[in-house]
Formats: structure tokens, C-alpha cells, sequence
């Protein structure tokens, strides 16, 4: 956004804010898409809290920090939107999901769809999620170089359509990952038009692949609804009675999809990495499964298993699902005895907090203890650790996810010994969601 079309007060505000320099036309692109926590950081140790950044053909403030956090993330005065922030980036993709909703539409739509996320359902999940793992991981084989991402991905899938669909995806799957894949890549596009090849045409044909699959699923859902999440969106009213739309419940459904296996895929690639690179770790979370004595998780297990919880904390911790979340101010707000304008970009990062040596000790080590009840290094302030936002769009799979990883990883570990060379450092692809550049290659040996 160049300086000319700014409003008076948002270039009021640039006068008094701290303006990084950037390369001209791509701005902070490259850092952000490369290395934005490390450029974050050096930014924030430079101008402070808010500063001007450029990137992806945005113009906004990044707020930095926990307190930057809980300012944008709780949003008390209803002065952030979320739909203008992430509608620039993956609205095309994932067109009114429930992360692209606003305020009183948002909380009618939330409402309804809290009710398949409730305990009691939870258990059913679970309950169907077992075989679907058990049978997922008894067809991966031990090898050197066994190729962690994409089993995962290719099992979180399955689950998810299990869960959430009630049916296996069967020849459609390649299709359909594939689809869900280019969707969200095409949300950090450089080139944000339809040049052919491109991300963006890409996600652009990807999305009417996923609408055309669920849209043709409706109408049987409706006429006869089984227990998994589809059914429960065509059926759901609330208490006027009121249902949602046939498209409705096709936004839904691929913004959950998505989620459910996407941000999954990503804390399950981190836990096996930092698994192998810590197998001192590795045997204790296997120590505490096999002393439960079940093959399968139930859900009044998941409470006590102790060392997957501090170790899943840790690595989202270390490798957030969702690096950044953008938001636009649809009103004036004071933040820090600054003045931010209507109509401006800002941005937060929970993995940026995550990294920030004024709240983490050591903040790059992998230290699951740091989560303990004796150390509590995340309480030491409301926001320093939101790996799942915070505030009314908190997600709303948050334990679903939970249930969905500790199941994995009991699974897993019981079966399944993995490592990596000493020296090995996974290296990560940011350029959409962060995951292993290299599909991280382990070595995998059965028990």
C-alpha cells in the first residue's frame, strides 16, 4: 500500500510508528515467507513492539508479544475483523469458514457447530478414530528413509473423512489431499492472479474440486444423517430453528477438513521430529503407553497421559500450526499509547511469542518440562502461549485435535521405534503452513 492511498490518520500513524525497511515492490515478502520468526524478532529487538511491515502485497503493523496477543486476540471492543484480515489470503479457498466469520455471524454460526465438538461426541470420534489409526500405521513397513509427512497426511486424512464424513474417500483421496493442499499453498501466493500454473490457479481449481465433493454429498446427509460431523452441519438448527444453507455447510465442511487434518499433520510431523531427535523422550512417552495396557485410547485416558501432553505443548510451542494471524481494525483503537486507525492491517504471530527469550528461557531448545506443573513457564502471562489463538475464535477444535494427536502417538509408540542421524536439523517450509521441507526422512523399526 503505497503512502499515497493511506487515509490521513493511518499515514499519521506511519509517521509515528517505527517503519522497517524493506526491498521495494516485494517489501518483506521473502523474510516473511522464509524466515519470519527470526525476522520478527530482529524487528522487535529493533523498533519494539509495532512496527510497519510489507509483505504478500499487504501493508499493516505487526504487533508483536503477548500483550499484542491478548489486545487483538480478545478483542473486547469488537474493533478487529477477522474476515477482513484472512479474507485476503485464503478467502478465495476456504470462502466463509468459520476462522472468515465476524461478530454476531460468527457466534450463530460457532453456536451451532460447538454442538459437534462436545464431550460426548468427542468420545464417539474417538471411538471410530481407533481402528481408523490402528489400520493406517499397520500398512507403514521399516525402512531407512521412511517419509514422515506424507503418511501422516495421508492418515489424518483418513481419519478426518471417517470422523467427520463417515465413509473412506477410497479412489478420491489422492485427489481430494491434493486439493486441500493447494488450497492453502495458494494463501501466500506472490502472484495473487490466475496465471496458469501458478499457486493461485491452482487453489482456485482445487477449491471447485472440494465444493463439487461435498455438494454432491448433501442431499443424502440430510435424507438420512449418520453420527459424523457432515451430518450433524445438515441437521443442526438452533433454537429458532434455523439451519444452515446448503452452501453453508460446504464452506464448513472444507474450512474443517482442512483444520482437522491439515493442522494435525503439521504438530504430528513436529512431535515425530522432536521424538527422534530426543529418544531419551521417545522411550518415556512409550513407557507411559505401554503401562496403560490398552492398544486404543479411551477418552477418560487421555487426562493421565502425562508425557505426550508436555511434549505435544512443546512442540506446538516450538512450531505453531498457524505461524500468523492477520486482522484489519474496522475501528479506531489505542494500543500502547499508540493510535491505530480503522481500516489497518495488523499482525500477531503465536510462534514469534513462542520464540521470544523474555518469556521462553532458552526459547529454541526442545524442554518439554518447561510445561510442568513445578516450572509453568506458560503462565506467566494469558497470551504467551497460543497455539490456538484466543479469544471468541479460539478454535473450536482445539480438543479434538488434542484427542486426535494423543491417539496417534499411543498408537504409534507402541509399535514403532524412529530416529534420525545426530546432526540432522529438520528444515522447515513456512512458505504456506510450517512443515518439514524434506517430508523428514527417518529411519522406522518395528518393536
Amino acid at each position: 500500500m503505497a503512502l499515497a492511498l493511506l487515509s490521513p490518520a493511518a499515514r499519521a500513524l506511519r509517521e509515528r510508528l517505527p517503519d522497517a525497511p524493506a526491498l521495494p515492490l516485494l517489501g518483506h515478502s521473502l523474510h516473511f515467507l522464509y524466515s519470519p520468526v527470526e525476522t520478527s524478532l530482529r524487528l522487535h529487538d529493533k523498533h519494539g513492539p509495532l512496527f510497519w511491515i510489507s509483505a504478500l502485497g499487504i501493508r499493516g503493523v505487526a504487533m508483536i508479544g503477548p500483550d499484542a496477543n491478548q489486545f487483538v486476540l480478545r478483542n473486547q471492543d469488537e474493533a478487529f475483523s477477522n474476515s477482513q484480515g484472512w479474507d485476503f489470503y485464503i478467502g478465495k479457498f476456504f470462502r466463509r469458514g468459520i476462522m472468515l466469520l465476524d461478530f454476531d455471524e460468527h457466534r450463530f454460526h460457532r453456536g451451532i457447530m460447538q454442538a459437534a465438538f462436545k464431550k460426548p461426541v468427542l468420545v464417539q470420534y474417538l471411538e471410530r478414530m481407533n481402528p481408523a489409526i490402528r489400520q493406517g500405521i499397520g500398512r507403514w513397513r521399516p525402512q531407512e528413509g521412511f517419509l514422515v509427512l506424507p503418511h501422516l497426511k495421508q492418515l489424518t486424512l483418513d481419519i478426518a473423512t471417517d470422523v467427520f464424513m463417515g465413509e473412506a474417500l477410497g479412489p478420491d483421496a489422492d485427489r481430494i489431499n491434493q486439493a486441500f493442499v493447494d488450497c492453502v499453498r495458494a494463501g501466500t501466493a506472490l502472484l495473487r492472479f490466475p496465471v496458469p500454473g501458478g499457486r493461485w490457479q491452482r487453489g482456485l481449481k482445487a477449491r471447485k474440486v472440494l465444493e463439487e465433493f461435498f455438494r454432491s454429498r448433501i442431499a443424502a446427509k440430510r435424507a438420512s444423517p449418520g453420527d459424523d460431523l457432515f451430518s450433524r452441519l445438515c441437521q443442526a438448527e438452533d433454537e429458532q430453528g434455523r439451519r444452515f444453507s446448503d452452501e453453508d455447510v460446504v464452506n464448513h465442511m472444507i474450512f474443517l477438513m482442512m483444520a482437522a487434518h491439515d493442522t494435525s499433520t503439521i504438530t504430528l510431523s513436529a512431535i515425530f521430529y522432536y521424538l527422534a531427535r530426543h529418544p531419551e523422550w521417545q522411550q518415556r512417552v512409550r513407557a507411559e503407553s505401554l503401562a496403560l495396557g490398552k492398544p486404543g485410547l479411551a477418552h477418560e485416558d487421555l487426562a493421565g497421559l502425562e508425557s505426550i501432553s508436555l511434549v505435544m505443548k512443546e512442540s506446538l510451542r516450538l512450531i505453531a500450526p498457524v505461524h500468523g494471524i492477520p486482522r484489519r481494525t474496522v475501528k479506531d483503537v489505542e494500543f500502547q499509547g499508540q493510535h491505530i486507525p480503522a481500516g489497518t492491517f495488523v499482525f500477531v504471530s503465536p510462534m514469534v511469542t513462542h520464540h521470544m527469550a523474555q518469556w521462553w528461557p532458552d526459547p529454541k531448545r526442545f524442554d518439554p518440562e518447561r510445561f510442568s506443573a513445578e516450572r509453568g513457564e506458560h503462565k506467566r502471562h494469558p497470551y504467551q502461549y497460543v497455539p490456538f489463538g484466543g479469544g471468541a475464535h479460539m478454535c473450536i477444535g482445539l480438543h479434538f485435535a488434542e484427542m486426535q494427536i494423543k491417539a496417534v502417538i499411543h498408537q504409534v509408540v507402541q509399535q514403532w521405534r524412529w530416529s534420525v542421524p545426530a546432526d540432522y536439523d529438520m528444515p522447515l517450509d513456512i512458505t504456506s503452513l510450517p512443515s518439514p521441507a524434506d517430508k523428514l526422512p527417518v529411519r522406522l523399526e518395528r518393536l
